[in-house]
């Protein structure tokens, strides 16, 4: 059953007096279709029927320009192209007169008026009655998940082409906007990830990528009220909403409530009266903000939705389903269409009167009997500021104003000093502050409220221990960018930031050392995404030239001239035992002979296994899914130059890194309890980092290891601890008096502790010791073996997974999540890969 969301019953009669009466039966999927045969089926144009194969990217280019160029309903263009340069092709779709310059504008002009919350109230009633609202469908945003491209261009083409009235329905009453793959280079490559290495279903609030960032860039020229996103999983059966706690706090309750009572309650009587196999509620939870369903619903106040069909299940039977869930979905929008326009104006409404007020909404469960774990705090917050006082972090602090501005979010600059009684700087307690000219201000006060907190927040108040994806994304800690909050009544004398910010550029000019990659696996998820992420900021923003070697490489010889080499994350065992004798020696001797290794993460494991390193690693015992932690910056470090003595490390379940030696430790997590001490995101009993080392820096004969335990190029956003990172490439050597004594302390401890350490991707489940037998046995029920750890009254369960395999094709890691909780088990956490 899908859980009732209550909406105010003034707003329900209001709804209930302007919806018109039915229109005639007219079932969306019981109604025979009826096509003119102007637009040539995909057989004339491609050989094959949709669902026959999967069609290849430039096949759905050249169906989609074909459906284009034969109905008069469809309007195509290319919103980017890809990292290998390939296009992403959109089809808008909708009644001829909507197509021309003018109708387009005038949908254009509609979407923008209901999103602005100062439009007056007689305007907002005329445009819902006789408007029409924009409707999405995007497939294929990974690359290896591809039946929901051939499913959107079948949609395409009973939409561009069908006389009968379930096809008219939709075309009469709203315009959508069809963009079948997201990701033509992972479709290609027949990898999740595209061409860099980046999973796109993670990238949409920092839009690095140009497939990401040229689909918000046409979302906010065609603001959607629903985004379709069509994924595959492993199994056979099929998911949609309503989703798995836990949701975000500033997810607007209109756009649940049509998520779960319109769209979901739809699919599901569908799929129930045609006996299809789904399931909802379990594993997609609704909470980091860079998906393809979040985004759309806190930044557009659109119902986003992420549909999964089991990619085990023949082709035609996964395009088949998910042609099912598009076109009933796309149905039931235009069935509630008066009510939907009218919901969407008042959310800009409310989210404007919660700023003027300075409400933060509150954690909620949606899926009882789950529990809310940590509220929201009881503290108004009215306006949020992005200090510019400091030259060094200026790229960082205008990327997040240009980032703001590009999804329609208001920023001003004071023009005077402005006294804040209650400012309350990221991670500390209230002062009174003076703010100076030139600091950026982001008032609460507008329609974009929910998105302004989802970015600009200092925590995102996890309410519920089960864990999709990471729980921080906060841009200015990310950012490493001075900034606050004031929940107080102000009146700043400022000036609007009307102007979009032009992007910054962080190249280096002059030369850069000989750098090389070290990729320690071409088959690990976890070493391709952090190669990737690093060839990403070395390629389009630092702009240094480098090679990319495998440990055959480097047992062949090939780090001959070769200055800096970078080792991103990756299985170090692998890598260890790939590398064989040769290249463990070759490694050891250019090291010592004056390389500098800069490694993190697997790259630091491999070090220490290597004994480039006499920091000792361990396993946390804490369960930190993905959250920022502040650091402490030695400044007379080379690394810190233009870092300022703190930064924000991302973390996730990462070494716990040990060096007795402080003149090594370039930075360090501050004493657990003290001042300095604070995380944003989810975490339980990360004490244990508390004075420990997240980047140690060391001689290695004439050469020099810096080693970080955590990725410092966190999906190349993390721009503060990137900047790390950039200046352990480019940097000088520390100064002497941070060489190593003679003779050198041993590093056989490091090595000893190093070839002890866990695989990679497990998955992760912690209970309360009295709960560990029911835990034990559930993992039991999988065939699952494991780890486990006791950390005082926790029993961690380190789930194997050999293969490496995300949740969502791994045969039963989404199965595990209702498996605990029908054992009454609640858990601390539950981590999936």
């Amino acid at each position: 059953m899908a859980t009732s969301l209550a909406v105010p019953a003034s707003l329900a009669a209001n709804a209930a007096a302007q919806t018109p009466a039915a229109a005639p039966a007219c079932d969306p999927t019981q109604t025979s279709p009826v096509y003119r045969g102007k637009v040539p089926s995909p057989k004339d144009v491609l050989g094959i029927e949709l669902g026959d194969r999967q069609v290849t990217a430039a096949e759905s280019d050249r169906y989609l320009e074909a459906v284009a160029a034969r109905s008069e309903r469809v309007v195509s263009g290319t919103l980017a192209r890809s990292a290998q340069g390939r296009p992403l092709k959109y089809a808008i779709v909708g009644r001829p007169e909507l197509l021309t310059k003018a109708g387009l504008a005038k949908v254009r002009l509609d979407a923008a008026l209901l999103r602005d919350p100062r439009t007056p109230g007689k305007v907002a009633e005329h445009i819902a009655a006789n408007g029409v609202p924009i409707l999405w469908v995007s497939g294929n945003v990974h690359g290896d998940e591809p039946s929901g491209t051939d499913a959107a261009l079948r949609v395409l083409r009973d939409l561009g082409d069908r006389t009968d009235c379930a096809a008219t329905r939709i075309l009469d009453k709203s315009l959508v906007i069809v963009l079948p793959t997201q990701n033509p280079d992972g479709r290609e490559l027949e990898t999740r990830q595209n061409a860099y290495g980046f999973d796109m279903n993670r990238d949409w609030f920092a839009r690095t990528q140009p497939e990401t960032d040229g689909k918000l860039a046409m979302l906010t020229k065609y603001p959607p009220v629903l985004y379709i996103d069509a994924h595959e999983m492993g199994g056979t059966s099929y998911f949609f909403p309503p989703n798995a706690d836990p949701i975000y706090h500033e997810t607007p309750e209109e756009a649940v409530g049509w998520i779960n009572d319109v769209y979901g309650a739809s699919m599901a009587a569908e799929f129930d009266r045609q006996g299809i196999d789904f399931f909802n509620r379990d594993v997609y939870d609704l909470f980091y903000q860079g998906y393809g369903d979040t985004v759309p619903t806190t930044a557009f106040h659109a119902a986003g939705m992420t549909f999964e069909k089991g990619g085990d299940s023949p082709y035609p039977d996964r395009v088949k389903e998910q042609y099912l869930t598009q076109w009933v979905t796309l149905s039931a929008a235009v069935t509630n269409r008066q009510k939907i326009l009218s919901q969407w104006h008042k959310m800009a409404v409310d989210a404007y009167r919660q700023g003027v007020a300075g409400k933060l909404e509150p954690n909620q469960i949606y899926n009882p009997p789950n529990s809310v774990d940590r509220p929201v705090p009881d503290r108004k917050v009215r306006h949020w500021f992005l200090r510019a006082d400091d030259p060094a972090k200026r790229s960082e602090v205008r990327t997040i104003v240009r980032r703001l501005q590009r999804m329609g979010v208001k920023v001003e600059r004071l023009t005077r000093p402005l006294s804040v009684p209650d400012y309350k700087a990221y991670g500390r307690p209230e002062a009174k502050t003076t703010l100076p000219v030139g600091t950026y201000w982001i008032p609460m006060a507008q329609g974009q409220k929910h998105w302004v907190q989802a970015m600009l927040n200092e925590d995102s108040y996890t309410p519920f221990p089960y864990f999709y994806d990471v729980t921080a994304w906060s841009m200015p800690l990310l950012g490493n960018v001075s900034g606050g909050s004031s929940g107080a009544t102000l009146r700043p004398r400022a000036s609007a930031v009307s102007r979009e910010l032009p992007a910054e550029s962080t190249a280096r000019p002059g030369k850069a050392p000989r750098t090389a990659i070290l990729q320690l696996s071409s088959t690990s998820s976890a070493a391709r995404q952090s190669a990737g992420w690093l060839r990403h900021r070395l390629d389009r923003e630092w702009k240094i030239k480098h090679t990319v070697l495998t440990p055959a490489d480097v047992a062949a010889g090939r780090l001959a001239g070769v200055q800096v080499l970078l080792v991103p994350n990756g299985p170090a065992a692998a890598g260890y035992d790939a590398l064989g004798e040769a290249g463990r020696a070759a490694l050891q001797n250019w090291t010592k002979d004056g390389g500098r290794y800069v490694g993190w993460q697997g790259g630091t494991q491999l070090a220490a296994r290597l004994g480039l390193t006499t920091a000792t690693l361990a396993d946390p015992t804490s369960d930190v899914p993905g959250s920022l932690f502040r650091v402490k910056v030695d400044e007379r470090s080379p690394l810190a130059r233009g870092v300022g003595p703190s930064a924000w490390q991302f973390y996730a379940y990462d070494l716990v890194m040990r060096q007795p030696d402080p003149a090594k430790v370039a930075v360090a997590y501050p004493a657990a309890g003290s001042p300095d001490w604070f995380v944003s995101g989810f975490e339980r009993g990360s004490a244990e980092l508390g004075g420990t080392a997240a980047v140690v820096d060391e001689r290695v004969g004439k050469g020099r290891s810096v080693l970080f335990g955590g990725e410092p190029n966190f999906r190349a956003f993390s721009d503060g601890t990137a900047k790390l990172l950039r200046n352990a490439i480019l940097g000088g050597d520390p100064a002497g008096v941070r060489a190593l004594a003679a003779p050198a302390p041993s590093s056989a401890p490091a090595r000893q502790a190093a070839s002890l350490l866990q695989a990679e991707s497990p998955i992760r489940v912690s209970v309360k010791a009295a709960d560990a037998a029911k835990a034990a046995a559930a993992l039991r029920s999988f065939g699952a073996t494991w780890t486990e750890r006791r950390a005082g009254d926790v029993v961690h369960y380190v789930v194997d997974n050999p293969q490496g395999l995300d949740v969502g094709h791994h045969p039963w890691a989404r199965r595990l999540p209702a498996a605990i909780r029908g054992t009454g088990i609640a858990p601390v956490a539950v981590v999936l890969p």
